[in-house]
């Protein structure tokens, strides 16, 4: 598996609290999207995580091709 399952062409809107850790999934095989269940296991994907800065809505990527991972930039149009 050298590209990851595209989970959903659209990103995950997700509200995220200051100083809360969110552990985003790679490799598109995780039943918890947008969030890792260690479904990376047999892939050469490793799991990223995030550190909210502050408490606000993010928008975390869930075709897992965005060049600005974990966060959604906007690479889903061009899939």
């Amino acid at each position: 598996m050298t590209t990851p399952v595209i989970a959903q062409k659209f990103p995950y809107p997700i509200e995220v609290t200051a100083g809360a850790s969110y552990i985003w999934c790679a490799c598109g095989k995780s039943a918890r999207q947008p969030f890792c269940d260690g479904s990376h296991q047999d892939t050469e994907f490793r799991p990223i995580k995030y550190v909210a800065e502050k408490s606000t809505k993010v928008f975390f990527c869930g075709c897992k091709h965005s060049a600005n991972k974990p966060l959604c930039d906007g690479s889903h149009k061009e899939l």
